[in-house]
């Protein structure tokens, strides 16, 4: 019997590639992006919050920094081993679980919950998703909020970069980008010594409107959309789109 190959996200986020691709992330990004969150939410210090997609937990750290009770959540061990050791090494309390997004971690029992970075749009079937905003919804309190980041589709088809190379650490990356089918592709190739790997990428191009109709579904109430980190207002040119919403039931 032919085993079953691993869908790309089940197995990209495990590599030391990965992280070689995606080093250039920095901390200032993170920490604009949750000053903007503690603005629109009304967070306070001691709340529980869930990271969905949360990494090697970046933000899932310094959320905990901010004096939050903060649980991290994502499909890859590697990087909740990561997360949890970067934790450790801060002497931070966070929670690390290994887990799948489609299914809650628990009912009714977060005040927030994130989802940031574009850690969405990954699955083939739209149902897929609708079940990971319905576990969203179905972990928070009545009345939590629930910011998620995601690209501007936009903005993406707008400012497409077919192809790009750079070097890192004697290693030459490769990123050849199309949109196809409503989803943004992304085949990375690394070479070093004549030796090349490559790698796939595939998301989903949601549309503000599609994110609506999704939170509407799950009893989220889409409050606002705002299209970059300092808060800017969202539109065709703005890089990012980040939604607030709330949780029907107590507001």
């Amino acid at each position: 019997m032919q085993q079953k190959q691993p869908r790309w996200y089940e197995a990209w986020f495990d590599r030391d590639e990965y992280a070689i691709v995606y080093r250039h992330r920095d901390d200032e990004e993170a920490r604009k992006l949750i000053d903007l969150l503690e603005r629109i939410t009304g967070v306070g210090r001691g709340d529980t919050i869930v990271d969905i997609g949360c990494g090697r937990g970046r933000h899932a750290i310094r959320l905990a920094r901010h004096g939050y009770r903060v649980t991290g959540l994502d499909l890859s061990e590697r990087s909740i081993d990561e997360a949890r050791e970067r934790a450790a090494r801060d002497g931070l309390e966070v929670e690390f679980v290994v887990g799948d997004m489609r299914t809650a971690l628990c009912d009714a029992c977060f005040d927030g919950a994130v989802n940031l970075f574009t850690a969405f749009g990954y699955f083939e079937r739209e149902d897929e998703h609708q079940k990971a905003v319905d576990a969203v919804a179905n972990s928070l309190k009545p009345g939590g909020w629930f910011v998620q980041d995601f690209l501007n589709p936009t903005f993406v088809r707008e400012t497409l970069v077919p192809e790009d190379r750079r070097t890192e650490d004697g290693i030459e990356i490769m990123q050849l980008r199309t949109v196809v089918d409503g989803r943004i592709r992304k085949e990375i190739t690394l070479t070093k010594d004549g030796r090349s790997h490559s790698f796939q990428e595939s998301v989903r191009l949601f549309e503000l409107d599609d994110f609506k109709s999704m939170y509407d579904r799950a009893g989220l109430r889409f409050v606002d959309v705002f299209g970059d980190y300092d808060g800017g207002a969202y539109g065709p040119t703005s890089p990012r789109m980040i939604m607030h919403s709330i949780k029907r039931g107590r507001e």
